[in-house]
């Protein structure tokens, strides 16, 4: 990811060239100076010139003539005076601009009108880069930010390099009010884009240890860029679910998880997001059988030992057909050995088993649909038609039990979106898999992610 350039050094400090304006005013009111500001940015350097100091009558004549009107400017003559010997001072060469600090702050509690505050702001801001005081440097900026005088394609800009001053002083709430205008201002350079400000916006919550906002933060600027249509950058992905995980901030972190796995849907992606969602929680069981299941049908299962724990959940005496197609998809490709004993031992409980439990399921179907059927017949039918492959009648038995006192809710609409995806009912699957709560709440998410995937045009495997 191309990180945001900090604020440069510079060493253009406030330039001002005072020059001599002849007064035809009555009374003979002296000579006024006129001034320029020079403010070095990030990004480059951008010269503001500010309207001058100039004689009042001198002024109005100016005004008068409508070809060559300039905007008026308000300095009143105690600032003028206060400010010329000031400015000369910090410009001066081996100055110690620090032994100026209460004439700098004077000046400013003095400073009224839009263009007082304009000039006494690019003073201070460069009163600050000359002693390489950031603190000062950000008073200076807020000033000129808070004078309205600002060119409106500048305003970006000086509310960027606001925002690196205070990050780099640590003000941390500070400096994303300035980058969040700088981003309302549509602020890029060639080095920096609208997306590397947003992450940067999410990684100034990471800095403060403010995890689970700079993650919403970053969910949010995920959704726009998506609803404009727009790619989304693996890395802010990578780094949300990083951040995310390290520091443990959930359910947060599943719902980047979706939508990596959604746009980046590569087995090396599908592992690690099935991995983070089996580390994070404390799956046993079904729900680990449920997230081999998801493994297997995405490509990912390849680990010899989650072969293994995927057998030992699926135990080849309740599923044995699921069980020896395991197996025989693991030798197949290499990852079990023939001589592993425990494996041997399971295929084979799984033969023994599997042409009994075939003729079994013509009466557990009878039995699971009898009005009188009890919970536990009706999902364990469910579950033994889930796994010789018949969608249907599988999702007819997980419905029912869903009707039932004492359902397992969860688990029940989980195995039901697992067999809408085999019925290839996708939007279905995905309407089911999002009433899925508790503990299976993110491995149904994942699910629900696969059927997303599905209905983009994948085929559906078998289980």
């Amino acid at each position: 990811m191309r990180p945001v350039a900090r604020a440069a050094r510079t060493d253009n400090y406030l330039e001002d060239e005072l020059t001599n304006l002849s007064s035809n005013h009555r009374g003979n009111r002296g000579l006024m100076r006129q001034l320029a500001l020079a403010i070095a940015l990030a990004g480059g350097t951008a010269i503001l010139a500010a309207p001058g100091f100039a004689d009042p009558a001198h002024a109005q004549k100016r005004n008068k003539k409508k070809d060559k009107e300039e905007p008026k400017t308000e300095f009143s003559k105690e600032f003028i005076e206060a400010y010329q010997p000031l400015n000369e001072a910090i410009a001066a060469e081996g100055t110690d601009v620090s032994a100026l600090r209460p004439q700098l702050q004077s000046l400013v509690q003095s400073s009224v009108s839009p263009d007082e505050k304009q000039a006494v702001g690019g003073l201070v801001y460069n009163a600050g880069a000359k002693m390489q005081d950031k603190s000062l440097q950000l008073q200076g900026m807020e000033l000129l930010l808070s004078s309205g005088k600002l060119p409106a394609d500048q305003v970006g800009r000086y509310n960027f390099n606001a925002y690196q001053l205070a990050n780099a002083m640590e003000d941390y709430s500070k400096a994303r009010t300035y980058l969040q205008r700088a981003i309302d201002g549509n602020f890029t350079t060639e080095t920096v884009s609208a997306a590397d400000l947003e992450i940067t916006m999410a990684e100034s919550y990471f800095s403060s240890g403010e995890f689970a906002e700079g993650l919403a933060y970053l969910d949010k600027a995920i959704a726009a860029r998506k609803a404009q249509g727009q790619p989304v950058d693996a890395q802010w992905y990578r780094r949300g679910i990083t951040v995310a995980y390290n520091n443990k901030v959930v359910p947060q972190i599943y719902d980047i998880v979706v939508d990596w796995v959604g746009d980046y849907p590569s087995e090396e992606n599908w592992r690690d997001a099935i991995n983070l969602t089996r580390n994070l929680n404390n799956y046993e069981g079904a729900e680990v059988l449920d997230l081999f299941r998801l493994a297997n049908r995405t490509g990912v299962l390849n680990d010899k030992q989650d072969y293994i724990y995927y057998i030992e959940s699926a135990d080849p005496r309740r599923l044995p057909k699921e069980v020896k197609d395991l197996i025989d998809q693991a030798y197949a490709k290499g990852t079990l050995s023939k001589d592993d004993i425990y494996v041997a031992d399971s295929l084979s409980t799984a033969n023994s088993r599997i042409a009994a439990d075939r003729a079994d399921l013509p009466s557990l179907e009878r039995d699971a649909s009898a009005a009188s059927a009890g919970l536990r017949t009706v999902f364990a039918a469910g579950d033994a038609f889930l796994s010789y492959g018949d969608y249907a009648k599988a999702a007819t038995f997980y419905e029912k039990s869903l009707g039932m006192a004492g359902v397992d809710r969860d688990t029940a609409l989980t195995r039901l979106g697992i067999a809408q995806i085999g019925l290839g009912d996708y939007a279905a699957a995905q309407e089911t898999f999002g009433k899925v709560g508790g503990a299976r709440a993110p491995l149904a998410k994942l699910w629900s992610a696969y059927a997303a995937q599905q209905a983009g045009g994948a085929t559906a495997a078998a289980i």
